[in-house]
C-alpha cells in the first residue's frame, strides 16, 4: 500500500489536467445531488395538498416543510457514517456512496402515492425517501468539500472549493428550470396531478449518470498519503468520534461559522420562492423566475470570490457576509415583503445573494482547512450537519411559522441574530488559507503557517 503514498512527479500540465477533472467529476455529483435535494422545496407549493388534506395552503406548506426539515434531522448520521467512511475508505468512495443513495430516494418519491390513492401511506413514503436524502447529503457535503479543497492546489483552495456551491446552485437552477418548462408546457391542475412527479424521475437518471462518473474519480494525494501511513502502523482511530474529540474546538468553530451562512442561504434559496408568493402576493411564475434569475448570477458569483479569498483571506470574506446579513436582512426582507415587479425582486434578491456569497463561497475550504486528514471529513460532516439541522433545515418551517402566527417580521430579526453569533466566530477565529493539508504540499512550498492543526512545521500531523 505504501507505494501508492506518494504521488511520482508529474509535468504541470498532467497535474492541470488531473485537477480539472477532479473539480469537474466532484461538481458534476454534487450538482445531481443537490438537484434532487432542492427539487422537493421546489416542488412543494404543486404537491402539497396531495400529500396532506385541508383547505389552509400555509398548513399544507408546513407540513412538506416540516418533513424538508426532517431530512436535515439525519444528516448529522449520514455525516457521522459516510464522514467516517470518507477518512477510512477514501473519498472517492463515499462519493460514489452518497448519489447512489440519492438516486432511490429520488425514485422513492416519484413512486410516493398520493393521499387519495393510499391515505397518509404517502406520506410516509415521502418521509422515508427524505430521511434517505438526508443520510445521503450529510454525508455528500463533506466528501465533495473535503475531495474538491485536497484536490486543488494550494494557492487555488478557495477558487477550487467554491464550485461547491456552484454545482449546489446549479443543482437548484436545473431544478427551477424544469419548473418553468413545465409551468409553460402543462396545466396547473396538470402540475398538481402528475407533473410534478417528472422531476423526481429525472433525478434518479442522472444519479445513475453521475455514479458511472465518480466510480471514475482519483484519489486525493492527501489520502494517499494517509493511506501509506497505515503501513507503518494502522491508526484505530481514524475517522471516529474519537479522533474527533481531540479537535472538539475546530468542531465547534464549524458549527458556529455555520449557522448564520445556512439559515441566510436558505432564506434566500429554497424559502425565497414561497415568500414573494405567499407575502409579496407575486404570481408563482414570477416568483420562479426571480429565483432562477438571481441563482444564475450567483452561481457566477462564487469562483470570483474564491479567488479573492485566495489573495485577501477567508476571513475577510465570512466578516463582511456576516455584517451584511446582520444589518441588512430586516430592510431586505421587508422590501422583498412589498415588492410588485419582476425587476425590483430580482434586484432585491441579488442584494442579499451578493452578501450571502461571502459565506458559500468558501466556507467548504475553511472547515476542510481546520482538520488533519485523518479526521478531515468527519470533522467537516459531523458538526456542519448538526448546524444544518438546527437551523439550516428548519429556517423555512420557522419562517412559516411566524408567519401563520402572525409575525412573520420575527422571522427576519432571527435570520439576523445567527449572523451575529457568526460574525462573533468569525472575528475570533484564525485565518485558514495558508494551511498545509499534505505532507507534497508541505515539500512544495516550505515551513509555514497553518490555520487548523495541519502544518508544514508537523507534516505529519497533516495526514494522521
Amino acid at each position: 500500500m505504501s507505494s501508492s503514498a506518494v504521488t511520482p512527479a508529474q509535468p504541470p500540465g498532467d497535474e492541470r489536467k488531473k485537477r480539472r477533472l477532479a473539480l469537474i467529476g466532484g461538481s458534476l455529483g454534487n450538482l445531481v445531488e443537490w438537484y434532487d435535494w432542492f427539487v422537493y422545496a421546489s416542488f412543494a407549493i404543486y404537491f402539497a395538498d396531495s400529500f396532506f388534506p385541508g383547505d389552509n395552503p400555509t398548513t399544507q406548506l408546513m407540513n412538506t416543510a416540516g418533513i424538508f426539515a426532517v431530512g436535515f434531522l439525519m444528516r448529522p448520521v449520514g455525516g457521522w457514517i459516510l464522514g467516517r467512511a470518507a477518512d477510512r475508505r477514501g473519498r472517492k468512495s463515499a462519493l460514489t456512496l452518497t448519489v447512489t443513495m440519492m438516486s432511490v430516494a429520488a425514485l422513492l418519491i416519484a413512486v410516493a402515492p398520493t393521499y387519495g390513492q393510499a391515505g397518509y401511506f404517502g406520506a410516509l413514503v415521502l418521509l422515508l425517501a427524505r430521511l434517505l436524502q438526508g443520510l445521503s447529503i450529510g454525508g455528500e457535503y463533506a466528501a465533495s468539500a473535503t475531495y474538491l479543497t485536497e484536490a486543488s492546489a494550494r494557492n487555488r483552495r478557495g477558487l477550487g472549493s467554491s464550485f461547491q456551491y456552484v454545482s449546489m446552485t446549479c443543482g437548484q437552477l436545473l431544478g427551477l428550470g424544469i419548473l418553468i418548462t413545465l409551468q409553460h408546457t402543462l396545466s396547473t391542475a396538470q402540475l398538481e396531478s402528475w407533473g410534478w412527479r417528472i422531476p423526481f424521475v429525472f433525478g434518479a437518471l442522472f444519479a445513475v449518470v453521475v455514479f458511472w462518473l465518480r466510480r471514475r474519480l482519483q484519489e486525493t494525494d492527501a489520502f494517499k498519503e494517509q493511506q501509506a501511513d497505515e503501513g507503518a502502523g494502522d491508526d484505530s482511530t481514524r475517522g471516529t468520534l474519537k479522533a474527533l474529540w481531540e479537535h472538539r474546538r475546530q468542531a465547534g468553530l464549524v458549527m458556529a461559522l455555520t449557522l448564520g451562512g445556512t439559515v441566510a442561504y436558505y432564506t434566500y434559496t429554497t424559502y425565497l420562492t414561497k415568500y414573494l408568493v405567499g407575502s409579496a402576493g407575486m404570481a408563482k411564475t414570477t416568483a420562479t423566475l426571480v429565483s432562477f434569475t438571481a441563482l444564475a448570477l450567483f452561481a457566477v458569483l462564487q469562483p470570483f470570490a474564491g479567488m479573492l479569498s485566495d489573495r485577501i483571506g477567508r476571513r475577510p470574506l465570512l466578516i463582511t457576509f456576516a455584517v451584511g446579513c446582520t444589518v441588512g436582512t430586516y430592510p431586505i426582507m421587508t422590501a422583498l415583503g412589498s415588492a410588485s415587479s419582476y425587476w425590483s425582486a430580482l434586484g432585491l434578491s441579488l442584494l442579499a445573494l451578493v452578501i450571502v456569497t461571502g459565506y458559500t463561497s468558501i466556507n467548504a475550504a475553511v472547515k476542510a482547512e481546520l482538520f488533519p486528514t485523518r479526521v478531515r471529513a468527519l470533522g467537516v460532516a459531523l458538526p456542519y450537519a448538526i448546524a444544518n439541522a438546527l437551523f439550516g433545515g428548519t429556517a423555512e418551517y420557522v419562517a412559516l411559522w411566524f408567519k401563520s402566527g402572525g409575525h412573520e417580521k420575527m422571522f427576519f430579526w432571527y435570520v439576523s441574530g445567527c449572523a451575529l453569533v457568526s460574525l462573533v466566530t468569525y472575528v475570533l477565529m484564525p485565518d485558514t488559507r495558508d494551511a498545509v493539508l499534505s505532507r507534497a504540499e508541505a515539500k512544495e512550498h516550505g515551513h509555514g503557517k497553518d490555520g487548523g492543526g495541519a502544518s508544514a512545521a508537523a507534516p505529519a500531523e497533516a495526514v494522521r
